[in-house]
């Protein structure tokens, strides 16, 4: 190294450090350079639902399958960067696809029904990694759709998602290691269900995660987000979110109270209008108790099941909404 060039690195390595960066570049390459020496623009949202970060994780937990088989199932999670708080989550033995992240999405911004979880309404900025079901064609139109940004993380550089990966870890050390099936507990006995693990994990973020002060906010994640006092932007409603996020059901001719989907009989008077007409059905396979029915991209109705929710339509009702609607159809004839 010439003289003025050990002078140069001397100075800049006095004032930044700078001569050990160099030697970091010549020594271990470019990526392991950047990784320590970058500079990383950290956002930080200035309120709720300025930007909701999305991610998934391979639980280090093992379940029942359907086939009552130990399996590890798959967290899909959307957090709100400014209060820390969880505005949806989706749980399945599904490797990551955009159905799952819609499926999250679609728990996100509407409101809960339980009432003590109030995180809701839709994200000016939803900030994801480069991963496939992200960058999928219908994430990007649900995104113009919804009228929210879509920001990707760089390629190959998960700097600046410490936040999400913070909560992973909460989620291992605070929850998983006190339920049944836990990797580092080396035991596959007594084993819970999905549908089981579902409700701890709901029952934990609302009631704990939700409640426990944040280490870099100094607040609990649903303080941060009601004290803020503001209105979510809501969609125009949940119709039109149905359309957009939840999972589709092949189209189908409806058969009024025979429909067997899935392994169930749906029923709803409106159905009784469009016997023989093919159908689409809409839904959340996190509750099958009904089912969102759509004719020709028109919202039909919301068909319940007796076996899940003990719905009964009366004879007379359903003979009587056949008959509205021939009626309706001779009107529309003569006219």
């Amino acid at each position: 190294m010439s003289e003025t060039r050990l002078a140069i690195t001397e100075l800049l390595s006095s004032v930044f450090g700078i001569g050990v960066s160099f030697s970091k570049l010549e020594e271990d390459g470019e990526k392991e350079y950047e990784n320590q020496y970058d500079l990383i623009h950290r956002r930080e949202a200035s309120y709720p639902n300025e930007i909701w970060q999305a991610d998934h994780t391979l639980l280090d937990i093992f379940v029942l399958n359907e086939k009552r088989q130990p399996e590890r199932p798959w967290l899909t999670i959307i957090l709100d960067e400014y209060s820390r708080a969880v505005a949806g989550y989706f749980l399945t033995f599904q490797a990551p696809s955009a159905i799952q992240t819609a499926l999250a999405l679609h728990q996100a911004i509407w409101h809960k029904r339980n009432l003590d979880w109030a995180i809701c309404g839709i994200p000016e900025q939803f900030y994801t990694d480069h991963g496939s079901d992200f960058t999928s064609n219908h994430i990007e139109q649900v995104a113009i759709d919804l009228k929210m940004n879509l920001v990707f993380s760089a390629v190959g550089v998960p700097r600046g998602r410490g936040k999400i990966e913070r909560f992973f870890l909460c989620i291992n050390q605070l929850f998983l290691q006190d339920v049944p099936g836990y990797v580092g507990n080396g035991t596959k006995t007594a084993l819970l269900t999905l549908k089981e693990l579902d409700e701890k994990l709901a029952d934990f973020i609302v009631y704990n995660y939700h409640h426990r002060t944040h280490g870099t906010t100094k607040k609990a994640p649903i303080h941060a987000w009601n004290d803020a006092g503001f209105l979510p932007n809501m969609p125009d409603c949940l119709e039109s979110l149905d359309l957009l996020l939840l999972h589709v059901a092949k189209s189908k001719k409806s058969t009024f109270g025979r429909d067997s989907f899935p392994r169930a009989k749906y029923i709803d008077i409106t159905l009784a209008a469009y016997v023989g007409e093919t159908v689409v059905i809409r839904y959340d396979p996190r509750d099958l108790a009904e089912i969102r029915v759509f004719y020709e991209d028109y919202y039909l109705c919301t068909a319940v099941s007796p076996e899940f929710a003990g719905y009964t339509v009366d004879l007379k009702d359903i003979v009587s909404a056949r008959n509205k609607w021939k009626r309706t159809l001779k009107n529309q004839i003569s006219h």
